[in-house]
């Protein structure tokens, strides 16, 4: 049985996919998956500030109209990508179990302490000037290489970058560079950061579910509640990240806040979100 999974070009995104494809084939032996690889407007778009040109769905309408025109069966998405709100007509079937969900401070080295930082993420903007007070950010596109080959040559003292990518792609180290992991107490992580997300049809969900992780999905279901009732996409400046019986919120006139979760804050993720939001006096 063939099933196409629509994904993205870049490095990371097919390293993903293959993921995605390794697990559907265990769950179900005669699953032959092949890959339809597609070029989003954020990949076009290379030179785009994409806070500026608003980061929602950038990176995957294609995929997801890829899915609703039954060009493939399930789209494969990281999970921070994806907006809050679902598009009519698909939903998330699940998500691979998670990766280490935190960011990583990569450091020229010799720049201990950075002065400049290559960012475009007004999340992560924010948390680092908490962290490095005086610092100034400039914006830096391109695949996780490409990031990296920059920070090496002098572009920036430091970028961010998810440990899930780096770790995907086999990336434990860098010439000239050191990598400095950051606890979600200092840097709170994207929603759904370190998650796989696999999307389709919404009629289809039944079908590949049981493949898919569902103590990630109820993480990142809690998560992604919180995201929609901010109204938010992957370029807001608000992060958000559970683990067990504790959640890390990050907003701009909050600062991070830990809170406690409860057994039925997962199994009411919108009214638990409506509930965290009034507790920080944040309004969707």
């Amino acid at each position: 049985m063939k099933f196409i999974l629509a994904t993205r070009k870049s490095p990371l995104a097919l390293a993903q996919t293959a993921l995605v494809a390794a697990r559907l084939q265990e769950y179900l032996p005669d699953m032959q998956c092949e890959q339809l690889r597609v070029v989003t407007t954020g990949d076009r778009q290379a030179e785009w500030s994409l806070e500026k040109q608003g980061g929602k769905g950038l990176f995957t309408a294609e995929l997801e109209q890829a899915l609703l025109r039954g060009e493939a069966n399930a789209a494969v998405h990281s999970s921070k990508d994806l907006p809050g709100e679902m598009t009519p007509g698909l939903v998330l079937a699940g998500f691979l179990p998670r990766e280490d969900p935190r960011d990583v401070l990569v450091l020229r080295e010799g720049a201990a302490v950075p002065q400049t930082i290559a960012t475009g993420s007004p999340r992560r903007r924010l948390q680092l000037a908490r962290l490095f007070p005086g610092v100034s950010f400039s914006e830096l596109r391109g695949n996780v290489d490409t990031r990296l080959r920059k920070i090496a040559s002098g572009a920036a003292d430091a970028t961010v970058l998810a440990a899930a990518g780096m770790k995907r792609l086999g990336i434990a180290g860098w010439p000239g560079l050191t990598f400095r992991f950051l606890d979600p107490g200092d840097m709170v992580p994207a929603v759904g950061q370190g998650a796989i997300a696999v999307q389709c049809r919404t009629a289809d969900a039944a079908f590949i579910a049981g493949a898919l992780d569902a103590e990630t999905g109820r993480l990142v279901g809690l998560e992604r509640a919180l995201l929609a009732k901010m109204g938010g996409g992957c370029q807001v400046a608000f992060a958000a990240h559970a683990a067990g019986d504790a959640l890390w919120v990050f907003h701009g006139t909050t600062g991070v806040r830990r809170l406690p979760l409860t057994a039925d804050d997962y199994a009411q993720p919108m009214i638990a979100a409506a509930r965290i939001l009034h507790t920080l006096e944040l309004h969707d």
